[in-house]
């Protein structure tokens, strides 16, 4: 009991003597794949289907990937309609066709085909008046099976058994590849394979019977198809993460009083006092103030503004925790200008 007690008061002083707190904001970071301004409509097509060269090895691909036309077909559709809808949901396209009932084909079986010839890309755009064309290049499922008996049945020694109840578990891995076409520069944007799995589970005393019962299977790879059509936009989209901070909070009295402001949500009056903190005689106390404020900077959006302090902070005061984030502040200041380049709002 004793050893226990000292370890909390050990861990409480370790806590209490920690010059810094964590905290927490928003930023949006750009696309991973920049887009040209001059992109503005775009054209959505599905390519995964098989051509008529490659339909008997995709149909033997099919079988052994205990896949069918219809989940194909239906998931393909799905990933479509996710990427549709992420599109439109943002002002950088002004138009997003998905040509439903445009036949493409490509080799199937599971393999990520070949580019689409130019000609056939600017014909595309040029019959639907848009700028680039999203291509749906593979869609594939590849299942698995695994046969097992109740624990209880198992324990008695009647597993595998004819009459007694099989569990059917299936793991179903789902691919969707995805090509973005410039017909102008003839220049293919970006190349990317997503994967996603989905598992099912059934059970009869006749395993054939058990995997006929995976019913919701179409629906489960619809919406995993769905998910990564919305996956895939975030290619091209920008998007926010939460990123962690440290501030300091050991100094003087006025340090502590600015911490339990933080603490309370209230970074300005916080700020405040760690304005009025940099013109301290002490060089440590109006170092950290400096990198404090540095911080206040960035949380208000303003990263020319942190970038200075953080450069204060360390420069004037040799703050070494401000030189790495002096790093990342002018990092995000890249991304920024990217940002723009991507012609994007930064509002969230």
């Amino acid at each position: 009991m004793k050893n226990r007690i000292l370890s909390v008061i050990i861990i409480l002083a370790t806590c209490s003597c920690t010059s810094t707190n964590q905290m927490s904001l928003s930023v949006i970071k750009p696309a991973p794949v920049s887009l040209p301004a001059n992109i503005k409509s775009v054209a959505l097509v599905n390519r995964s289907q098989a051509s008529d060269a490659s339909r008997t090895l995709d149909a033997i691909h099919k079988a052994v990937s205990l896949e069918t036309n219809e989940i194909q077909d239906a998931g393909a559709q799905a990933s479509l309609q996710g990427l549709t809808d992420e599109l439109m949901k943002n002002d950088r396209f002004t138009q997003v066709k998905q040509m439903k009932n445009l036949k493409l084909y490509s080799f199937g079986a599971g393999v990520f085909p070949s580019a689409l010839l130019w000609d056939s890309v600017e014909k595309i755009c040029k019959e639907t008046n848009t700028d680039a064309l999203f291509s749906l290049e593979l869609f594939d499922t590849e299942s698995k099976l695994a046969f097992g008996s109740s624990q209880a049945n198992v324990n008695l020694g009647l597993a595998n058994i004819p009459g007694i109840e099989q569990h059917v578990n299936m793991s179903t891995n789902l691919k969707t590849g995805w090509r973005i076409y410039d017909p102008s520069t003839r220049t293919i944007l970006d190349e990317y394979i997503l994967g996603t799995n989905c598992a099912f589970e059934a059970s009869s005393s006749n395993p054939a019977a058990a995997i006929s019962r995976f019913s919701g299977r179409i629906e489960a790879v619809k919406d995993a198809g769905n998910k990564a059509g919305a996956a895939y936009a975030a290619r091209i989209l920008p998007y926010w993460i939460r990123v962690s901070r440290e501030y300091f909070v050991r100094g003087d009295e006025n340090f502590m009083t600015a911490r339990r402001k933080a603490q309370a949500g209230n970074w300005d009056g916080a700020a405040q006092i760690w304005k009025q903190e940099t013109g301290s005689k002490n060089g440590k106390i109006a170092g950290r103030a400096c990198y404090n404020m540095a911080i206040i900077q960035e949380i208000n959006g303003d990263l020319d503004g942190a970038i200075q302090w953080a450069q204060k902070s360390y420069e004037d005061y040799k703050i070494t925790l401000a030189l790495s984030y002096l790093k990342i502040l002018q990092y995000r200041k890249d991304q920024n200008d990217l940002l723009k380049s991507q012609s994007v709002t930064e509002a969230k």
